[in-house]
């Protein structure tokens, strides 16, 4: 009836029956789709915020957001480094997530009162006689984004883990239930994302900045109070410490014995606290790849978290590890989606955006992708799993990596596509039709439905039950890390193909407009960088070892809840 390893809230060991499940897991992604609907249009209309209302340059305005973002990318980490070391999860958001809700009620505060702002002015008519914000209240914008940010990333770092915490991965039928969280996690990020940029754009744009920020920081309030409304409910993982402290003596400790001979057998040894051996994972057999360091497991007659350690630490530490060559490859591999899915959206605002009588806005334009995203990820979970598992026996249908390389593929399909669909719209004499961008929409809509849920699931099942926050917070660093990396790819590109001297033109991208750009061209070198990424994705991932085998190891049984 107990699963070991957790416990209910008031830190009693917990009922399968009464604890977890799907019913847990609601109340998770109910959260989910209240805060995509608040920072998904937030992130995208902020720069007009800043701009517009607070005055501040076109390119400080895009700095500041993108300085916000990758802040919360930090606190992440910060945030998983806490949960997974000394509080639950569940804690974690409720303590830390009021923040955000702090940071928007000082946003909102700050554009209602005329006293915390510039004067009104049209950044765009009359620039330079524009107020720039400075001084006390510009002290107050930028503490309410990061407080804001703070707020955010602790949350985005526990979400995932504590929904994948309701179900257990050893038990056939829950393993499958958790396989579909990341499928609906993913589906309620999109949803959130398409309410908000209709709902919470709207209400910015046309009622105010001070109505659209106060309802973001209600929202806010709604899903921390209906988290809350579980806590009964949820399987609470125990903190076992810090798990970068336990990765840190593994590797001393080897270097340490680095010359003493591997033993025919080796001792375990004892750990240092029966509380950790009661509550921590099964430790798994010996793994045959990095050998080295099972040389930590090697007495030398000294005792000590630093001077032996046990094969549990030691197969921790080797599956951290073993994921980082597939980390990295998927950094090159996830480049080509923020750069795909940014030029889009600029292509469809120079085309016809009338759909029938509906005329669409440049800004909605991310509706479409996510809007067959969300058409998509019922479809794959509910009816081409099912049909993969039964043919392959794994609980996803595919593997993890299998589906992530799924997602690459799309991609570099897309680019191709993007290029030529980019070179007829120059070519056309009369605007073509936004329908035109379906195939490369549908393109996005495939990768995000593998590749993002596919990297989530695959850092989360393949980390240590004592790291599996700090696994999501990864993940979020890793799209961050690509949006870096795509930037920097935009700037090559510019510099390389950049004639020198006089009357030498811009780069390729460098244009006034897409019209006097050469945006076809650079696709073609996002599908080249993209296939040479998934080139080397393929050549890691054929190598990984999982560390739990993906397949069912028996039928569902029929009383657990189904997803």
């Amino acid at each position: 009836m107990a699963v070991g390893g957790f416990v209910d809230w008031r830190g009693n060991p917990i009922n399968r029956k009464v604890h977890g499940g799907v019913r847990a897991a609601w109340f998770v992604y109910f959260l989910t789709v209240v805060t995509s609907i608040v920072n998904v249009p937030n992130m995208l209309n902020m720069v007009t915020y800043l701009h517009g209302t607070m005055h501040m340059g076109v390119s400080s305005s895009s700095t500041t957001v993108t300085n916000v973002l990758g802040a919360t990318s930090g606190f992440a980490l910060l945030g998983a480094f806490l949960s997974d070391s000394y509080i639950t999860r569940a804690r974690t958001i409720l303590l830390f997530g009021p923040l955000e809700f702090l940071g928007y009620g000082l946003l909102a505060l700050q554009a209602h009162l005329p006293s915390l702002r510039p004067p009104p002015c049209d950044a765009e008519a009359e620039a330079s006689s524009c107020e720039e914000i400075h001084g006390r209240n510009a002290v107050l914008l930028y503490a309410a984004l990061y407080v804001g940010a703070f707020g955010d990333g602790f949350m985005r770092a526990c979400m995932p883990p504590l929904g994948a915490d309701q179900f257990d991965r050893g038990d056939p039928s829950e393993s499958r239930q958790q396989s579909s969280f990341f499928n609906w996690y993913t589906f309620g990020i999109s949803l959130g994302g398409s309410v908000g940029l209709v709902l919470v754009v709207w209400l910015e744009n046309s009622e105010g900045w001070d109505i659209g920020f106060g309802a973001c920081a209600l929202l806010i309030l709604l899903g921390l109070l209906v988290v809350a409304a579980g806590l009964p409910l949820y399987r609470n993982h125990v903190p076992e410490g810090s798990p970068l402290t336990r990765i840190l003596q593994v590797l001393v400790v080897a270097f340490k014995n680095r010359k003493l001979q591997h033993p025919e057998k080796l001792e375990e040894a004892r750990e240092g606290s029966v509380t950790e051996q009661v509550l921590t994972e099964a430790p798994s057999q010996t793994s045959s790849s990095l050998k080295f360091l099972d040389k930590a497991c090697i007495n030398g007659g000294r005792d000590g978290a630093w001077s032996v350690c046990s094969r549990k630490k030691v197969e921790e530490t080797k599956a951290v590890l073993r994921v980082l060559p597939v980390f990295i490859s998927s950094l090159i591999g996830y480049m080509s989606n923020p750069l795909l899915f940014t030029f889009t959206v600029q292509q469809g605002g120079m085309m016809n955006t009338r759909l029938g009588k509906i005329h669409v806005s440049p800004a909605t334009l991310f509706i479409i992708p996510s809007a067959f995203q969300m058409a998509l990820l019922p479809v794959y979970d509910r009816f081409l799993v099912p049909l993969l598992r039964r043919r392959t026996g794994y609980a996803s249908g595919v593997t993890h990596l299998q589906r992530v390389g799924a997602g690459f593929a799309a991609v570099v399909l897309a680019s191709a596509i993007a290029a030529i669909v980019e070179r007829k719209r120059k070519a056309d004499p009369e605007q073509m039709s936004l329908f035109w961008l379906a195939p490369q929409f549908f393109l996005l809509g495939v990768s995000d439905v593998t590749s993002f849920p596919g990297l989530l699931e695959l850092f989360s099942s393949e980390a240590p039950r004592g790291m599996k926050s700090i696994a999501s917070a990864l993940f979020w660093c890793e799209l961050g890390l690509s949006s870096w990396l795509a930037t920097l790819l935009v700037q090559v590109v510019n510099r390389a193909t950049r004639r020198r001297g006089g009357g030498g033109r811009g780069g390729w991208l460098e244009g006034a407009t897409l019209n006097s750009s050469r945006l076809d061209l650079f696709y073609w070198v996002v599908a080249a960088v993209g296939l040479l990424g998934f080139l080397n994705y393929l050549f890691w991932a054929s190598r990984y070892k999982y560390r739990q085998d993906p397949r069912l190891v028996d039928e569902p049984s029929a009383d657990q809840d189904s997803p």
